[in-house]
């Protein structure tokens, strides 16, 4: 994880300082700092980037405590806890455009209001791309939300939630309070590297700011992206010494979050002694539990409105329908389809193969020695998360131009594998080190060797949890706008990157049909994981873990 990092961080400072062997440029010079600094939507760029992922990072925190506080436990979570799948399944990009789809003013939504407003065309509202990034704000935490409910269960799992609750209640204190006195400081413990990883990636998301952030000027990312396509080589120098500046902006925002936890904290102390036993409970699980809803509802209901455009036939407003349904949309775009679905496969595919080898051996090798991860070495597995993309794939682009390996498939599937690993790791590593060492004592005392209680034994039990995890690495490598962009030096086409294309068309038809195709590559990984294991042990439930 440090080698591409490093190596990328590296290729990425020379040039912001003028130095650029690969276009014979090797005297330091400050002229791309002056570039930039010179261009005129810098501040307004800053402020994007940095209010919108700390808005985006706070907003999904809070509506994960309210809802698990409020609900956990109970029937209406359970239902949400059977929507992860399918909500996190979704990419970015699909997601970002059924978000559009829906609050446009010629959205689904202003349709289906239309007989209340009596409007007879769309208002006239800037909505999606607004200039302050609350649209972004919106669509982020619509799709961070499910992230963290995921790591939030996955920490609950290492907490004795009942017992803290109870002895809670005991003392007269209400559900939600007695859960944020009690649970929340043990949970947020556990996943303060996810609310990290959440955090850096709002500030420096691409795909999701170019669909729904403003445009003129954008955030900071999103310019970065500009200047590294530009021709001139020039913007590329000033494209590195914007992503220094934008790995310097998500590092003080860390930072930032790191102080306003010691407050958080403070007062956190405070408001416990002081005993209030959460009188507001009637108000606040109510609004937790819909806000929990409403985030799965917008990301469901959006690919519905992406599935009815890419089906639709003529459609005007303020129609909830269209007049007509056909398949011309998909027949014209079919060829594309095919071939951008087969090298998206093809590099999920193979980066989920390598991330499973390597972290299958890393555990492996953990339960064989005894030594757990340290923390440590957990912040290292989630270095290129933390580390923005758009400050070190600038770099890493460059590193492999001047080796002749950029624009192959395999630079590509090397660069999502960065991405994959640390997803595959988190998602695999409590399953594996939750399995019943027993087991393998009783293989042992059988006979078997170490690679027999792997092969025979530890593999097939937790054949599920393995298979899940593919289908999550497998979402994240279709979901991957950036590292397919510019390692592949736009000439590895994705699903991701031709639907991203065309957002500047405005064509609905063609984008809804690459956004269900999007969810579908995705989708088909999740259904396999959960039908497989029921198919091999439905005669041996012992095994299936």
């Amino acid at each position: 994880m440090l080698g591409p990092v490093c190596a990328g961080l590296l290729c990425t400072f020379l040039p912001a300082f003028g130095i650029l062997p690969a276009a014979g440029l090797s005297t330091p010079s400050l002229d791309p700092i002056a570039a930039l600094l010179d261009w005129p939507g810098l501040g307004a760029a800053l402020r994007l980037s940095l209010t919108t992922g700390l808005l985006a990072t706070a907003l999904s925190l809070a509506i994960v405590t309210l809802t698990l506080a409020g609900w956990h436990g109970s029937g209406p979570f359970r239902m949400l806890e059977r929507l992860l799948s399918p909500l996190l399944s979704v990419p970015h990009a699909a997601t970002a455009f059924g978000f559009a789809f829906l609050i446009a003013p010629s959205g689904w939504l202003s349709r289906l209001a239309s007989p209340l407003t009596g409007w007879d065309r769309p208002p006239d509202l800037l909505i999606v791309q607004d200039p302050w990034g609350l649209t972004l704000t919106a669509g982020l935490v619509v799709k961070e939300v499910p992230f963290l409910l995921l790591m939030a269960l996955a920490a609950l799992g290492q907490v004795d939630t009942r017992r803290r609750i109870r002895v809670a209640q005991a003392l007269g204190y209400n559900r939600i309070a007695a859960w944020l006195k009690t649970v929340f400081p043990a949970v947020y413990s556990q996943i303060r590297l996810p609310v990290y990883v959440v955090l850096a990636y709002s500030m420096s998301v691409v795909d999701v700011a170019m669909i729904l952030g403003p445009s003129t000027p954008p955030t900071l990312s999103v310019q970065i992206v500009r200047w590294m396509s530009d021709p001139d080589l020039a913007q590329r120098l000033t494209a590195a010494a914007a992503a220094l500046l934008q790995g310097a902006l998500v590092l003080g925002a860390l930072g930032l979050w790191r102080c306003g936890e010691s407050v958080v904290a403070r007062l956190g102390c405070i408001w416990i002694s002081k005993g209030n036993r959460g009188a507001s409970d009637p108000v606040l699980r109510p609004v937790g539990l819909a806000l929990g809803l409403l985030t799965a509802f917008v990301v469901l209901a959006g690919i519905a409105v992406l599935a009815v455009w890419s089906l639709a036939g003529f459609w005007a407003f303020p129609d909830a329908l269209p007049q007509s349904f056909d398949l011309r949309s998909w027949s014209r775009h079919l060829p594309g389809i095919v071939s951008a679905t087969g090298t998206t496969v093809l590099i999920a595919v193979l980066a989920t193969l390598l991330a499973l080898a390597l972290v299958l051996g890393c555990l492996e090798a953990e339960y064989r020695s005894g030594h757990s991860l340290t923390r440590r070495g957990l912040w290292l597995i989630y270095l290129p998360l933390l580390v923005p993309q758009t400050a070190f794939l600038p770099g890493l682009q460059t590193l492999l131009l001047s080796l002749g390996a950029d624009r192959t498939l395999w630079a590509v599937v090397l660069a999502h594998l960065v991405f994959v690993l640390p997803y595959v790791f988190l998602s695999l590593g409590d399953p594996w080190r939750a399995w019943d060492r027993r087991n393998g004592t009783v293989a042992a005392a059988l006979g078997a060797s170490e690679w027999g209680v792997l092969w025979r034994v530890r593999l097939p039990m937790l054949l599920r949890p393995i298979l899940t995890t593919a289908a999550v690495a497998v979402a994240v490598s279709v979901g991957q706008y950036l590292p397919t962009l510019l390692v592949g030096g736009g000439r590895v086409p994705t699903l991701t990157t031709e639907a991203v294309a065309l957002a500047s068309g405005g064509d609905r038809r063609a984008i809804g049909v690459y956004g269900v195709a999007q969810t579908l590559a995705v989708l088909g990984p999740f259904i396999l994981a959960l039908a497989v294991p029921a198919v091999v042990w439905r005669n041996r439930r012992g095994l299936h873990v």
